[in-house]
């Protein structure tokens, strides 16, 4: 595990942040920041006698202007691609929110920008809120709650449709450069550095912005802003990504494996804008690039990999993910926090125990007074000691929050874990002898039926079980299983499970992602006829059940050495590969048993034709390596205990075959 980043390198970061908010707002006569929130520094004496603006109260902002009230406009910020390739530049379409009395003032406010491809086609929240427009194509209502609850407070909020979607032109290229370059050239104008015009033509510049600008967005909006901050642009000082990609790669491929034929061309048309044949080009060249017959890590996947560029991250991220999202994975957040915390950025973490939701969704009241405090910090510039609390909020069973330092938990270690002997064989014991086999062929279990009744010999996979735990184990981090392996393919799809046996009440997830809506609504923010701040209430969905799977790995055996090629099994030789399972973290009760379930084809999460294939398992040279915090660990035992689940039912994963979703 790489150390977390010195306290001093944060705070570094913080004042160089703080000391760029005085310096932006000091050419206008009012500034939106208090003297008192910036790091000592040469520009601080000369704002110190500059007026609070009304919208602070101390170390943070209040409700001081109308919503009702509020300037609404359109603008099109013209972009440096020609995405259609018709000649001209695309525009993509902005729509604003911004406090009448501040510009009034000449008080310049920062701006919180959601860009989205979903604003006209598909509704974002959990109400599926579409935006709406008067009779002159002025924005009359924004989705969700951002702009009625902190328009009054201070902020301008930024509803973009990127580049091919809604009202802006262009293609889209799905998480591509022509994306990312639309929602980072609206960054740019709120800067003075790229144009933007009305409906009618006339340029328009935005001189009542500070410049900061802070991204936030759930699940495709959340992709862009992890890709814009990855740019580097100046200007963006934070991002929320909510359930959000870091890579499209390991979105639409786990491991070599296709997760739905033609993903992205599929997610190109659900969202396109265009109705005509514009973007038929556009279309060919993601279907072609992104090299399905292969499953390969190519140029075009890394155009949409975020990771590698954490170093030019100039924003703190404020990450939130669902631990058991199924949709966008979670080792899309966790490598991405990784990479952001060898870096050093500044950043936030919550984890919660539902799939893929808006914590809106999970824990309303706590969330909304998060994004407050982040954002008064990060956009006002207020000192309100966000940054010295504990960096991560973690949801460790329904309803049961904690707070710790990092994540992975402190004092967490990878633990090697030995695969015992037979076709129910152990976890944690002596392990078998090097040499010591066990096959199994592929019989394309669903997962409900793979995890199902672990002592009894199922075709088509290997079972695992740890004795039943003594102490408490908690698991916080990414797993992975080391095998020694033969097959008798090419290649074959091979996959892992760490399943939790034992009764407890946990998150259902048969029809939902964890959680249920209420009848009943509460507000957040002002409202106005056409554009109200309430929102029907949720709760998460519980119930008792004997055994869940906590994570899940993938790989296509022939791309062992390399996502970026293939490498063909020959059958008279051995290999050792690793699956990597998904981030994750959870604490087993004692008496609970751990297990490790392996499989091949599996039609719940992918698609393939390499099916069939034997797989012999060399058991004494395999391994489970397992992060484990804290000083507990598995019992050795040489018997695998009993275990008993209820019957399989397929409402335990997905329905078969339905493997393709929007992020």
């Amino acid at each position: 595990m790489t150390p977390a980043p010195s306290p001093t390198s944060i705070r570094a970061r913080v004042a160089v942040v703080l000391v760029g908010l005085l310096v932006a707002a000091l050419p206008a006569a009012p500034v939106t920041a208090s003297p008192r929130t910036a790091s000592p520094s040469a520009a601080e004496p000369a704002a110190r006698h500059r007026p609070v603006p009304a919208h602070v109260l101390g170390n943070q902002t209040v409700p001081a202007y109308s919503y009702a009230d509020a300037i609404r406009e359109s603008v099109w910020v013209q972009t440096s691609a020609d995405s259609d390739g018709d000649g001209v530049r695309d525009r993509v379409a902005v729509d604003l929110v911004r406090p009448r009395e501040a510009a009034a003032a000449g008080v310049r406010v920062p701006v919180i920008m959601d860009a989205s491809p979903y604003y006209l086609c598909c509704g974002r929240g959990n109400e599926s809120e579409l935006k709406t427009y008067d009779a002159a194509g002025v924005i009359a209502k924004a989705p969700l709650f951002y702009d009625n609850y902190f328009v009054p407070r201070g902020y301008a909020f930024a509803a973009v449709d990127l580049a091919g979607t809604a009202r802006s032109t262009g293609c889209e290229d799905v998480g591509g450069p022509a994306e990312v370059g639309s929602a980072k050239a609206v960054v740019d104008w709120l800067n003075g550095r790229a144009r933007a015009y009305t409906a009618d033509g006339r340029p328009v510049s935005a001189t009542w912005s500070t410049g900061q600008v802070g991204m936030i967005g759930k699940s495709w909006d959340g992709s862009v802003a992890n890709g814009v901050a990855a740019t580097g642009v100046q200007g963006l000082a934070t991002i929320v990504p909510i359930s959000a990609i870091s890579s499209w790669y390991d979105y639409m491929r786990y491991q070599g494996n296709l997760r739905t034929t033609d993903y992205p061309g599929y997610l190109h048309s659900y969202v396109s804008g265009r109705t005509d044949e514009a973007c038929a080009q556009a279309l060919a060249r993601l279907r072609a690039d992104s090299a399905e017959e292969t499953g390969d890590y190519n140029a075009f996947w890394a155009q949409r990999d975020y990771r590698p560029s954490a170093g030019r991250v100039r924003a703190s991220v404020f990450v939130a993910h669902g631990v058991n999202d199924l949709n966008v994975t979670t080792n899309q957040f966790a490598r991405w926090w990784q990479e952001l915390a060898d870096q050093g950025v500044p950043r936030k973490l919550w984890l919660y125990q539902a799939g893929h939701e808006d914590p809106f969704d999970v824990r309303r009241a706590e969330w909304v007074t998060a994004l407050h405090r982040w954002f008064d910090f990060w956009l006002q510039g207020l000192r309100n000691g966000v940054m010295n609390e504990p960096r991560v909020d973690l949801e460790t069973a329904p309803g049961a929050w904690t707070t710790q330092r990092d994540w992975p938990a402190p004092g967490t270690r990878d633990v090697r874990v030995a695969l015992g002997d037979g076709v129910t064989g152990t976890l944690g014991g002596r392990g078998a002898r090097p040499g010591r086999e066990q096959a199994y062929v592929d019989a394309s279990l669903p997962e409900a039926e793979l995890v199902a009744q672990p002592n009894t010999a199922t075709a088509g996979r290997l079972v695992f079980l740890s004795g039943a735990l003594t102490t408490p184990l908690r698991i916080s981090g990414s797993p992975s299983v080391r095998l020694r392996v033969r097959v008798d393919r090419p290649t074959t799809e091979l996959t892992a499970r760490l399943v939790d046996y034992g009764t407890a009440e946990r998150i259902r997830y048969d029809s939902s992602e964890g959680v249920r809506t209420l009848a009943t609504e509460s507000c957040w923010g002002a409202s106005t006829d056409v554009d109200d701040a309430c929102y029907r209430d949720t709760e998460e969905i519980t119930a008792v059940s004997d055994h869940a799977v906590l994570t899940r790995g993938w790989l296509d055996a022939a791309h062992h050495r390399s996502l970026r090629f293939s490498t063909p099994l020959r059958p008279d030789r051995w290999y050792t590969v690793t699956v990597p399972l998904n981030a994750y973290d959870a604490v087993l009760p004692a008496g609970h048993v751990l297990g490790l379930v392996l499989g091949q084809s599996d039609p719940d999460f992918t698609e393939t034709d390499d099916q069939d294939a034997t797989v012999r398992v060399d058991l004494g040279r395999s391994e489970l390596i397992l992060p484990v915090a804290g000083r507990a660990g598995l019992p050795a035992v040489d018997v695998a205990p009993p275990v008993v689940t209820a019957p399989a039912s397929p409402s335990a994963a997905r329905t078969a075959g339905d493997t393709r979703q929007v992020p």
